[in-house]
């Protein structure tokens, strides 16, 4: 029987001693029987992170829970909070504005310098499209979390030059990155999954 956590964030994936991801705080999940699709259930998450479409219908669905995912891969990938009332209102909101970026060709100003550093340009290029198709308002147009891992696990198995590397933007080249790293990882605390974003997307979720 599915389990929906309804409240997936940053806040609720752990890290042990290995760096393998963790999901805490069950305390708002639901069971869905096997027989249905959705339950209608009291609207509960955290701003940010919330499905919209779960917001204004009331309805959670097991594609509920990967939108929430959707939100926490955008903050790993640009460091950016999911809210944020320091950001003009086009960038307010995380998931609009990635996905808007992803659609004006604009994505790499918007990516931490690190994941630049580390991933190359078929890597960020798919995993920005895995991230905006998570972020499908209708959630019968999100893939399912299974098909979100697998396609994490084969992420990790691409190889190829790093995209900063590519152009010319080394790890001293501050001036360069400057404009492509906003707020610090660090700054979300060691024992969440900002204290290792590559690990981390790594390991979030196994599809065993």
């Amino acid at each position: 029987m599915p389990i929906i956590h309804r409240d997936v964030k940053s806040s609720n994936i752990l890290l042990d001693n290995s760096s393998t991801a963790k999901v805490a705080d069950f305390g708002a999940s639901r069971l869905i029987p096997l027989d249905q699709t959705h339950v209608a259930t009291l609207v509960q998450g955290t701003f940010g992170y919330l499905d919209p479409e779960y917001f204004f219908t009331s309805q959670l669905t097991e594609k509920s829970d990967v939108y929430s995912f959707g939100v926490v891969l955008a903050e790993l990938l640009t460091g950016l909070k999911p809210l944020s009332g320091g950001r003009n209102d086009e960038e307010k909101n995380l998931a609009d504005y990635f996905v808007s970026s992803v659609n004006n060709n604009s994505l790499f100003p918007i990516l931490d310098r690190r994941v630049l550093r580390e991933g190359n340009l078929e890597q960020l290029q798919k995993m920005a499209e895995l991230v905006k198709n998570c972020l499908q308002l209708h959630g019968e147009d999100r893939p399912t979390m299974k098909e979100v891992a697998i396609e994490l696990e084969g992420l990790r198995k691409l190889t190829g030059i790093a995209w900063s590397n590519q152009h010319g933007r080394g790890d001293d080249d501050q001036d360069a990155l400057s404009d492509l790293y906003t707020v610090s990882i660090d700054s979300y605390g060691r024992n969440t999954l900002y204290s290792d974003s590559s690990r981390i997307m790594h390991h979030t979720y196994n599809p065993s």
